[in-house]
């Protein structure tokens, strides 16, 4: 089980923990409005929320759309702290990003495409702060175990998330082997199913990530029937206007539904 400072815990037979918020920090209104939504949605269906953006998206294919940059994102991300106290998770890309970050995230989250970077992951460990790694698209679910390696080197396990977020199928497409939530259970670590980027279609379409966001809740059904620890879900106000994962981030308005469902379902599963 993992637990952040506020007393939010992953893992046991627990209700699923909340991971969402916009792909990228894109201004500081976009983002707090986001996150009042989702406060309060969370509040009326009694689910835990870690809010979730990035201040700069240096994995993207294109060079446009990276966001606000490190200074301004984190000044904005502790706004929405303070504000709505939320715990806050963001990507790290380089190891001199770790300790900065850690000063306002409870959770620095390792980008997929990082996920087999040794002294990055190390880096986020030794703040001291819990830290998701993505599973690479190109990595098999086993191979996440030297990931849970590479962390206990230096760090205590108890603060390691592993996230789901499909596997590369041919180019430009992803899919997802539900088994891999139960092998990478085994590995010791609460399990995050990461819907939104999993249905991804990446650079299809000249550099640009296509999607199907319609299939994310058909995506969860299934993660939650598997029993997960925590789904993580982008959301934006006007996605088909986002700068970054326009395809895949659902609807803002979108999101009691989803979550409504999920519930029902973990329910079910974890006799709740």
């Amino acid at each position: 089980m993992v637990t952040l400072e506020n007393g939010i815990q992953f893992g046991g037979s627990k209700r699923f923990v909340l991971i969402a918020g916009p792909c990228a920090i894109e201004n500081r209104d976009m983002v707090m409005h986001t996150a009042g939504v989702l406060k309060q949605v969370c509040a009326g269906l009694d689910i835990e929320l870690v809010f979730k953006s990035s201040f700069d998206k240096a994995n993207r294919t294109s060079l446009s759309g990276r966001g606000v940059g490190m200074e301004q994102g984190l000044a904005i991300l502790q706004e929405v702290k303070y504000a709505f106290n939320l715990p806050i998770l963001t990507d790290v890309h380089e190891t001199w990003q770790c300790k900065p970050v850690s000063q306002v995230a409870d959770i620095l989250q390792i980008p997929a495409f990082l996920s087999r970077q040794t002294d990055l992951i190390q880096a986020a460990a030794l703040t001291g702060k819990v830290v998701n790694v993505k599973k690479g698209q190109f990595m098999a679910p086993w191979d996440m175990r030297g990931v849970v390696a590479k962390v206990a080197e230096v760090a205590d396990t108890d603060h390691l998330l592993l996230t789901e977020r499909g596997s590369s199928f041919g180019y430009g497409n992803l899919v997802v082997d539900m088994t891999s939530l139960e092998q990478m259970k085994q590995l010791g670590c609460p399990v995050v199913f990461d819907a939104t980027h999993s249905v991804q279609r990446p650079s299809s379409q000249q550099g640009v990530t296509l999607g199907n966001r319609q299939m994310v809740p058909v995506l969860t059904r299934a993660a939650l029937a598997v029993g997960v620890d925590a789904l993580f879900l982008e959301v934006h106000p006007d996605p088909e206007h986002a700068i970054s994962d326009a395809a895949n981030q659902l609807p803002l308005e979108s999101i009691k539904d989803i979550l409504k469902m999920a519930i029902d379902i973990d329910n079910v599963i974890k006799n709740l």
